[in-house]
């Protein structure tokens, strides 16, 4: 029996769109044709979306996925900081939010109660300033509007995002904020983008063994589907702050209430060690690094290890203002380290554009 022509992006080990087990196999889970093989309506050919997703892209010269396979390690403030990092450095940056069950980025970025806007050209996305745009379900739809998304509705607003939203005549950075895992949102999109040039994926993870149990399963994902690993942030690496700006408080043991000495202690360590008031910092151990954190499993996985970011308040206030937390030096715990890393993040990929001579990544 003829099993008809596999599409482009179809799953691994697809039956055929006209198999007897079309859209029914375990081989079907999670593809975008799923539904459609299932009924009978499967496309036989190439999918004629990554023709106009391959034109649109064609204006975009790096691609950087973020991902975090688990969710809560912030990954979504980290996309949101390098954006602003990638646009003070000015580079034209666009950031897509494919969180679509969450989306965070019009918050981070300031852009609350804004919309994007179509044109003769597409999808307009909305501006944090001349070079730094954004798209986001958020900015298309109140929240008060239907927020239960299915699989097949996903993928298909993903292509329209990719195809549709029009950049401008070139971007330098597009940085894509995907969901928590490793799941429809990021096939489709993998698919979609994989003929057009990914420069690679970041993964952000927290120290702890329960994050970085599902952190092996997205570096083994991009090793799977062909997209490099350009490295792993191990965030929340520690709570630190400045000693003046930490609380004190005095625990009653008896009832578990607890009294404000803040002042008392502040007053104490001004009076007999003033000097800890300038430059020193209180230190904890949030999670639980004992096997090594993330730096040990890359080495283990053979991938790159950017470094750590410290559990900030102030990087937490930034995202909350959506505010970048690069300005007025307010965030002096997490920015030098976040500095640090997206330097390392764009050296790599100046380095492999540079062994490669640029030849994909030139703009018409």
């Amino acid at each position: 029996m003829d099993k008809g022509e596999i599409p482009e992006n179809a799953n691994e080990h697809c039956p055929g769109p006209l198999a007897e087990t079309a859209g029914k196999s375990e081989s079907c889970a999670g593809c975008p044709n799923q539904q459609a093989c299932a009924t009978g309506t499967a496309p036989t050919g190439p999918d004629p979306d990554l023709v106009a997703i391959a034109e649109r892209m064609a204006t975009v010269k790096h691609k950087i996925l973020v991902l975090s396979c688990k969710g809560g390690v912030g990954k979504s403030t980290f996309s949101a900081q390098l954006s602003f990092a990638l646009a003070g450095m000015d580079h034209l940056v666009g950031l897509m939010d494919l969180d679509i069950c969450g989306p965070s980025m019009p918050k981070m970025l300031g852009l609350e109660g804004q919309r994007v806007h179509k044109n003769n050209f597409g999808w307009s996305p909305v501006y944090v300033n001349d070079n730094l745009g954004v798209v986001s379900i958020s900015l298309m739809h109140s929240e008060s509007d239907d927020a239960i998304w299915r699989g097949p509705r996903k993928n298909d607003l993903i292509k329209q995002f990719l195809k549709e939203v029009h950049w401008g005549d070139h971007i330098d950075y597009l940085v894509v904020d995907t969901p928590p895992g490793t799941s429809d949102e990021h096939i489709t999109l993998v698919q979609c983008l994989l003929d057009t040039g990914i420069d690679g994926a970041i993964i952000v993870t927290t120290p702890q063994e329960v994050a970085m149990a599902d952190v092996r399963k997205g570096v083994n994902f991009c090793k799977k589907i062909g997209v490099s690993v350009l490295g792993v942030v191990e965030n929340m690496s520690g709570l630190t702050q400045p000693l003046s700006d930490v609380k004190f408080m005095k625990l009653t043991t008896e009832t578990g209430s607890s009294v404000d000495v803040t002042q008392d202690m502040i007053s104490c360590i001004r009076e007999n060690a003033p000097e800890l008031l300038d430059g020193v910092f209180a230190w904890s151990q949030v999670f639980d690094s004992s096997g090594g954190g993330a730096e040990r499993m890359c080495e283990e996985m053979g991938v790159p290890f950017l470094g750590k970011v410290p559990l900030d308040p102030q990087l937490g206030r930034a995202a909350e203002r959506g505010k970048s937390c690069f300005e007025a030096n307010k965030c002096s715990v997490s920015a030098p380290a976040l500095k640090s890393i997206i330097e390392k993040v764009v050296a790599s990929i100046k380095m492999k554009e540079d062994l490669s001579g640029g030849d994909n990544k030139e703009i018409p």
